[in-house]
């Protein structure tokens, strides 16, 4: 599946002339796809009351696009390195605005959640190869910088854009242009795709791991069910047990099984690596923290303390513009001076500081003075997260795992919140109940037992983020031995290239040299880390 890399001095390909074209396409489709997972949140209050679906109902609307969307994502990242990238990625647009079609119209509690299980499904398609667009299109490492600074602003503000939008959208139109809206971003990044990238099919198209497909999706889908049916039936009901049970014993097999296939669907080469391991980490635990934080002060903000849709949108504007300095800031800046390493540890010190703050909210609580400190030191913390680990995640990989190392940063995220939405709300729902259960009475008795479950959903929110920043300084590199990593990997797939040897040696020659050389850590030169980002990021084209 590998192309024949070009040699020294070859003609950069024209298409690359678009590359920033290319990535604000990218960018679009990502934000669209970050956007669905948190913008129909501000929207779910109004879907309620318009469809009739009982509160215990309402987790499904958001979960069942994170089930979909994260157990098909190792699929999905790996259709963009069989097929052409650019294919995959026009699919992927099209079925995910015909899903969002087919939501915007529903007339009944099932046809959106079926709705939203198919947008999930094809936004599995569309993120990896997104991603794995951009780690094949931006090789300077300056430029990279600024792309993954970009990337990573969309993948964590988007979702604070989604509940802004949201709020805009359902206020003034209807919740259902919440999903309709999709329909405009997709036309836009069609045209974009169909116009400015270039497709690449691989010279040689391995089979498809379908046993492996089967053991990770089933896998990942009984996790998450198990995490989202303890909300309304209890960690002790015998299907919330047997779902997180069997989830385990088949990603165990899944694992099991990768080691002795042909073509994986996931080579373990990729999550082996310390670096690329801990950044998954680190986005996943970010990802369960900060989707639940989401649902929670969007219910906090309108049903307690009485914000309209836009308003309540407009709250979290101060996190997304810190957000957003924060992220281009730690990408282009930070990143190459500090290393992930010291970055995304403070980060997520940073983000523990803001949800810990947040714990002291009550019912007769100000904005000002409770939520948009917290707000702001969130925005600050998840952005020097984010966009570092991204780039931790795709820095050094060989090019034929391009896809699925993209598609595993989006699992991660994805099954994160998901995780975190229906665990999170669970010990809500638990605190709440047994708030209730000793203050019974008392005109704000409900209000009061609801925002103390969010409390308790925050502190454990807290208190994960603590142990991230723990689990970052363990596993990620300091500055010295990614760019060592890096080098040893470019020169390893650099080298036999120029002396004619075939592309798939080279890439053979990569995984070897970076399986070998998470231990080593020591200094890199400047021109071997040009280097290692030329040659790592992509495919010899814009869209790979």
């Amino acid at each position: 599946m590998s192309s024949v890399t070009p040699v020294a001095g070859s003609k950069r390909p024209a298409e690359s002339d678009h590359r920033w074209l290319v990535l604000v396409i990218v960018a679009i489709a990502q934000l669209m796809v970050v956007l669905d997972s948190t913008v129909v949140n501000i929207a779910l209050p109004s879907a309620q009351r318009a469809l009739g679906f009982p509160n215990s109902d309402r987790q499904w609307v958001v979960t069942a696009y994170a089930l979909a969307f994260g157990s098909l994502l190792l699929l999905g990242g790996r259709l963009g390195d069989i097929f052409s990238r650019k294919r995959v990625f026009v699919v992927g647009l099209v079925g995910f605005a015909l899903a969002s079609a087919l939501g915007g119209a529903a007339t009944s509690f099932g046809m959106l959640v079926a709705a939203r299980t198919l947008q999930g499904a094809f936004g599995a398609i569309l993120a990896p190869s997104a991603l794995g667009t951009l780690v094949s299109t931006f090789r300077d490492p300056r430029e990279r910088g600024r792309a993954f600074g970009v990337f990573g602003s969309v993948a964590v503000g988007g979702g604070a854009v989604g509940l802004i939008l949201g709020g805009v959208l359902t206020q003034y139109l209807s919740w259902r242009w919440t999903l309709y809206v999709n329909l405009v971003f997709a036309a836009i990044a069609v045209a974009g795709a169909l116009t400015f990238m270039r497709s690449n099919r691989p010279e040689t198209r391995p089979q498809i791991d379908w046993v492996g497909t089967v053991l990770a999706s089933t896998g990942l889908f009984a996790i998450v069910f198990g995490f989202s049916h303890a909300e309304t039936a209890g960690w002790t009901s015998a299907l919330t047990i047997g779902s997180l049970a069997l989830g385990v014993v088949l990603v165990s097999a899944f694992a099991f099984a990768e080691s002795r296939v042909a073509h994986p669907l996931l080579p373990l080469r990729v999550i082996l690596d310390r670096a690329r391991g801990g950044s998954y980490i680190s986005v996943g635990l970010t990802g369960i923290a900060l989707f639940g934080i989401f649902l929670f002060l969007t219910y906090y903000l309108q049903d307690v303390k009485g914000f309209s849709p836009v308003t309540s949108g407009l709250a979290f504007l101060p996190m997304i513009g810190c957000l957003l300095v924060s992220s281009n800031l730690s990408s282009i800046v930070l990143l190459p001076r500090v290393g992930p390493r010291a970055l995304i540890a403070t980060g997520m010190l940073v983000g523990a500081a803001g949800m810990a703050y947040l714990t002291q909210i009550s019912v007769t609580s100000s904005y000002a003075a409770s939520v948009l400190p917290a707000l702001l030191l969130m925005g600050l913390g998840f952005g020097m997260v984010f966009s570092p680990a991204i780039n931790t995640a795709t820095a050094g990989v060989a090019r034929r795992d391009s896809g699925v190392a993209s598609a595993l940063v989006n699992t991660m995220q994805q099954v994160g919140g998901s995780i975190g939405t229906a665990a999170l709300s669970t010990v809500a729902l638990t605190a709440t109940a047994s708030y209730l259960t000793a203050h019974h009475t008392g005109p704000l008795a409900a209000a009061t037992a609801a925002v103390h479950g969010y409390r308790a959903a925050l502190l454990v929110s807290a208190i994960l983020l603590g142990v991230g920043a723990l689990t970052a300084v363990l596993l990620l590199p300091s500055r010295a031995r990614l760019e060592e990593l890096r080098n040893m990997a470019a020169m390893a797939e650099a080298e036999p290239a120029f002396s004619g040897a075939p592309a798939a040696g080279a890439a053979a020659a990569s995984d070897a040299t970076v399986a070998g050389a998470g231990a080593a850590d020591g200094a890199g030169a400047a021109d071997g880390a040009a280097r290692t980002d030329s040659v790592s990021a992509g495919d010899g084209g814009v869209s790979g």
